[in-house]
């Protein structure tokens, strides 16, 4: 699995409120999105910078869904141009599920 770590600088500081409300815009797009196995918004504690974390079966599909449309989504919603990074992610603990898996 390939993970996806995607932030970008805010034009204002957004508090948690407002964080949640703007993220729950554009949730539903990527549900049942293919490849995306899950996806964690975040606002960082400053208000200063958001993004999502994403889980993808492969490289393939993140990079297919980080298209230039997407990016100019996020540029003019948001004010500023993602910044995309990708990790490998080859162990998964999962505590709610009470296991480790390897990918």
């Amino acid at each position: 699995m390939i993970v996806a770590i995607v932030n970008f600088k805010l034009p204002q500081p957004m508090n948690l409120a407002q964080a949640t409300a703007a993220f729950e815009q554009t949730a539903p797009k990527y549900l049942g999105l293919p490849g995306l196995v899950r996806k964690h918004y975040f606002v960082t504690e400053s208000g200063d910078r958001a993004g999502g974390i994403y889980v993808w079966r492969t490289r393939a599909a993140a990079e297919a869904c980080y298209n230039a449309q997407w990016r100019a989504m996020v540029t003019a919603k948001y004010g500023h141009a993602p910044e995309v990074i990708y990790v490998e992610n080859p162990v998964v603990v999962d505590n709610v599920a009470g296991r480790i898996e390897m990918a």
